[in-house]
């Protein structure tokens, strides 16, 4: 009987392997939410005994998980080989990327655009400036 590996980096061979496929999945997603069907015995066969599953949800956004994935090693391992590619590096500076693989073994890569915080800023900043100025002219009208 072969011996299993049980450490935290168990998935990441198996995730580099598919790396050209989640990089192209990830420019794709730009257009559409892409979906991959993986061949369930490669997740099995890592780990038999996996009691969660091999589900799970992964959003990431500049470096970092925005959803807590501190229960799935296998998202954990995705996120590492991301972090390594320069080219998913850099789309995950533009946009936050949502990653779900169901229990049948298929992933969804989302692409969902992010409002960067200086533009947040300027609209803000912009919306009292129209109130005060309109509140002026309902001066001047009143008057």
């Amino acid at each position: 009987m072969p011996s299993y590996p049980v450490n935290h980096s168990l998935y990441v061979l198996l995730w580099n392997k598919y790396k050209p496929v989640l990089l192209k999945l990830m420019r794709d997603a730009a257009e559409a939410p892409q979906e991959y069907q993986f061949i369930s015995h490669e997740f099995r066969d890592l780990n038999p005994k996996e009691r969660g599953g091999h589900a799970f949800t992964l959003e990431a956004y500049k470096r970092r998980p925005q959803n807590n994935i501190k229960m799935s090693v296998v998202a954990q391992d995705l996120l590492e080989i991301l972090l390594k590619s320069n080219t998913a590096y850099e789309l995950l500076e533009e946009a936050m990327y949502e990653f779900k693989m169901d229990k049948h073994f298929k992933l969804t890569v989302t692409r969902h655009e992010v409002e960067s915080a200086t533009e947040e800023t300027e609209e803000s900043q912009e919306e009292p400036v129209a109130s005060e100025a309109s509140k002026k002219e309902e001066v001047k009208e009143k008057a």
